[in-house]
């Protein structure tokens, strides 16, 4: 096999956007656009990935980290020029080089993959990725000779009513043998209105040098959708959700209704759990096999072990065991983690704790700061008063403990094992095991004061 490369277009600024946030920045089912294409790249094992920035040139680094090479475009002349900015990294080797935008999302490397091999077997110098529309208004039309090789592109403004009959329409992805289209980029001109050195004028330029320029058609039209504006990425986020349902739907998965039901990109979720509408599964997220996720359940940076049930709760960058009951309205704050069969109620809300296997807190309560043994009660409205004003305090409850309701554990403090603190207590100090801690002021009636 070639040696295969990619360049990422990824320099242009996206006005069309009306954002701050730099166009292929933008998220798609969670993850920015050219995180998915980066994604894709790598999945098609190419040897080389070379990303053209521009606008937000250190953010997209951020993103990308050092898993492609960059060149920079100073000045946005058109997509020829920005291909021309990754000579340096590319220019005199032998191979293929493919050609992607990075604010295609949808492409997959199944497609991008059969791109390259289309192009490789037919042993054309290009080869472009169309695709059918329905409806190609707007798009350039790819026409083919007798040979089934592309002849021309030409734009849907000059096309002729003929040629607009056309359904198969360029996409803007190309693969190129390397060496050919350094050596064309070096005669592309910038004789046009807009005074920008235009990709396509690749196609033309090889052609008259007699070349084979071929193409392939992409499976799904809707997969080479390009994003410029808010209107295309709430379409993409679309199209990309339905993908990733389907996916689960065929691994095992239940989704009582999956227009409903928002799944990143980057989950994974096991066999027979059934995910309810109105969920969100956010970023790298693992929830295991039997599970009950939703109605309106948001899961977040999270993992989540086998036969678990999340109703109407809030899960963000914590792990939950195996057999655990959350909800409805908990909330599970960063570095929350519970052991198995554990209970989390209603208007629960953790932070930065564990519990461990068996321990519950069925409703109305604060645990903050807090490491909780196992099989221990949380009376409803149990506090860890864990924050005097600067400084936060840990609260260590060991196994079998029983914290009875309303009271308020004052950090740092510990409740010995086996240890009962009644309910309504205010405890400072620490409970020795097996004994019971009472810290509230003795009942006294006053016979006959309502009289007075």
């Amino acid at each position: 096999m070639k040696n295969r490369y990619a360049v990422v277009l990824a320099a242009g600024k996206g006005t069309r956007m009306k954002s701050s946030l730099y166009k292929v920045l933008h998220p798609v089912c969670g993850k920015p656009m050219v995180q998915h294409i980066v994604d894709q790249l790598t999945a098609c094992e190419v040897d080389d990935i070379v990303t053209i920035v521009g606008h937000g040139a250190d953010k997209v680094k951020d993103q990308l980290g050092e898993r492609t090479s960059y060149a920079l475009q100073a000045e946005q002349l058109g997509t020829g020029h920005a291909v021309m900015q990754a000579e340096s990294v590319l220019g005199g080797k032998d191979g293929t080089t493919l050609v992607v935008s990075g604010d295609t999302p949808l492409l997959t490397a199944e497609t991008l993959t059969e791109l390259m091999k289309h192009h490789e077997e037919t042993g054309a110098k290009a080869t472009i990725l169309t695709a059918v529309a329905e409806d190609p208004t707007g798009y350039g039309r790819v026409l083919r000779n007798d040979g089934d090789q592309v002849e021309r592109i030409v734009e849907h403004k000059d096309a002729t009513y003929k040629e607009r009959r056309v359904k198969e329409i360029n996409t803007g992805t190309y693969v190129f043998d390397n060496t050919a289209l350094f050596d064309a980029l070096a005669n592309v001109g910038n004789d046009n209105v807009q005074g920008e050195y235009y990709l396509p004028d690749v196609i033309e330029i090889l052609q008259t040098r007699g070349e084979t320029v071929s193409a392939h058609i992409a499976p799904d039209f809707n997969e080479t959708m390009g994003v410029n504006d808010r209107v295309a990425l709430s379409e993409a986020e679309k199209w990309m959700k339905r993908r990733i349902n389907r996916h689960w739907m065929t691994q095992g998965v239940s989704m009582t209704d999956p227009e409903q039901t928002y799944i990143s990109s980057d989950a994974v979720i096991g066999a027979d759990t059934v995910i309810e509408p109105g969920s969100m599964i956010k970023g790298n997220v693992t929830i295991g096999q039997g599970c009950v996720i939703g109605p309106h359940t948001v899961i977040e940076e999270s993992a989540v072990a086998d036969n678990s049930v999340i109703r109407q709760s809030t899960v963000n960058r914590s792990r939950v065991g195996s057999g655990v009951a959350i909800g409805p309205f908990a909330h599970l704050r960063p570095e929350t983690t519970l052991g198995n069969d554990v209970k989390v109620g209603n208007f629960v809300e953790l932070k930065k704790m564990s519990m461990g296997d068996g321990s519950k807190a069925s409703h109305l309560s604060y645990l903050g700061d807090a490491d909780i043994g196992s099989d221990v009660n949380m009376g409803c409205g149990s506090i860890t008063v864990n924050y005097d004003g600067k400084n936060k305090f840990l609260t260590t409850i060991e196994d079998g403990a029983f914290v009875g309701c309303n009271a308020n554990l004052i950090a740092p403090v510990t409740v010995g094992k086996g240890a009962y603190v009644a309910a309504g207590s205010t405890i400072t100090d620490d409970v020795p095991g097996e004994s019971l801690a009472i810290a509230r002021a003795r009942q006294t009636n006053k016979e006959g004061y309502s009289k007075k």
